[in-house]
């Protein structure tokens, strides 16, 4: 049982960070199905959702976050937590950790306050009130920060290769389109969701991280629930070597463009986004202009 138990914790702790965010989704999902057949009531995650109307909203402040994390629909859980691995991964292989997180909060926050703006400021367009669930809006930054940040690069789809940002404008074209449809606050709230992926990528081409205060938030929240200790000293291990992904900048220098992207695109699956240093960086930055 013990190894069990060990294999489990290993397991969980190899996952990345939008891998148990999806987790802890399903989890939600999960816990409100036991809650509807227990309370035989339609709205189990109530305490979750984000209202439109900014008045209940000032009674539940939170849910300016939690509404991403309910859903009620199978298939809307499904494609949304689908859409989540297969970015997740592909933007946690290029982005810190950190930039990922406040991409996908402040995306979740810019589709919550969108959605509850439209409702408020055109009420005749949006009739009566109405609560958001689920973790479109966030996936929505995730997908166009990507799709704006290198609009170029080229992924696979089906049988063909479709650049970026082909992709991220028919995405948006969509959400645009469903505001005239049933799901009008969903849609509103997508839109919002893509504003701040595309605005936090275009300032972040220009070197200025916009999701630096939210971080130190964040941080200073977290800094409550932990006890303070005093930390081991750390060997720090810095490159003296010159090295280029562990080449010599002379044989790097002979590689073509896209070997040399695919050579630190290896380092960062192996050892992540933190471990370039800053003349990796810098070329990967440029290589996605």
């Amino acid at each position: 049982m013990t190894s069990l138990n060990q294999d489990i914790q290993d397991k969980l702790q190899r996952l990345n960070v939008f891998e148990k965010i999806i987790g802890v989704n399903v989890v939600v999902f999960l816990l409100g199905l036991i809650l509807r057949a227990v309370l035989n009531q339609g709205s189990s995650l109530a305490w979750l959702e984000l209202p439109s109307d900014f008045f209940d909203f000032l009674l539940q402040p939170w849910s300016i976050i939690t509404y991403a994390f309910a859903h009620y629909d199978f298939w809307h859980i499904v494609f949304n937590m689908l859409w989540l691995y297969f970015i997740g991964r592909m933007f946690t292989n290029l982005f810190s950790v950190k930039i990922a997180l406040n991409v996908y909060f402040l995306g979740a926050i810019a589709g919550g306050l969108l959605f509850m703006v439209g409702y408020n400021v055109f009420p005749d367009f949006f009739v009566g009130k109405s609560r958001l669930v689920g973790a479109s809006a966030a996936v929505r930054a995730l997908l166009i920060f990507l799709c704006a940040y290198m609009p170029t690069t080229e992924v696979r789809v089906f049988t063909f290769n479709l650049k970026l940002w082909y992709l991220g404008a028919a995405i948006v074209v969509l959400d645009v389109l469903g505001l005239f449809g049933l799901n009008a606050g969903g849609n509103l709230a997508h839109l919002g969701g893509a504003l701040l992926g595309y605005f936090y990528a275009t300032q972040l081409h220009k070197g200025q991280d916009i999701g630096s205060g939210f971080e130190r938030f964040m941080d200073t929240i977290a800094s409550m629930f932990k006890k303070t200790k005093t930390s081991p000293l750390k060997t720090v291990h810095k490159n003296k070597s010159g090295k280029v992904a562990g080449y010599t900048k002379e044989e790097f220098s002979e590689f073509n463009k896209q070997k040399k992207i695919d050579i630190i695109l290896d380092k960062i699956s192996k050892s992540g986004y933190d471990s370039l240093t800053k003349e990796e960086k810098e070329f990967l930055f440029r290589a996605g202009k």
